[in-house]
């Protein structure tokens, strides 16, 4: 069911605890923790607790939610200081965007130059 646990969701694991993440921030619906595959200096991924598969399910489903995701993106690019020289938060939907995990997340990259278009 949508906005449940899945058994087989590796974020899901992570939000329970059942697999390890560098965790830097949390809140009642969000957790922020470190890309184990880092793209820019900074790399943060912000995850809804409750399992969506992409960002588009979750703003359908939960728009206070999605909201609260992309505020904790802003608050992850303050604590990590990049807020001043530019960041990015990207939401990949579909393998074909790149996305590899289908529980909805952004990406918080920055602290180097990021050219416009993306590959």
């Amino acid at each position: 069911m949508a906005g449940e646990p899945q058994a087989d969701c590796l974020f899901c694991k992570i939000v329970s605890g059942e697999v390890p993440a560098t965790v830097v921030r949390e809140t009642d619906t969000t957790v922020a923790f470190r890309d184990i595959n880092p793209q820019a200096p900074t790399h943060v991924l912000v995850i809804p607790k409750v399992h969506h598969p992409d960002a588009a399910a979750l703003s359908a489903a939960e728009p206070q939610i999605a909201a609260d995701v992309l505020r904790e993106a802003g608050a992850v690019a303050a604590d990590e200081k990049i807020d001043g020289t530019g960041y990015r938060v990207v939401f990949n939907t579909g393998s074909g965007a790149g996305q590899t995990v289908f529980h909805a997340h952004a990406h918080v990259l920055g602290g180097r130059g990021l050219n416009w278009p993306p590959g």
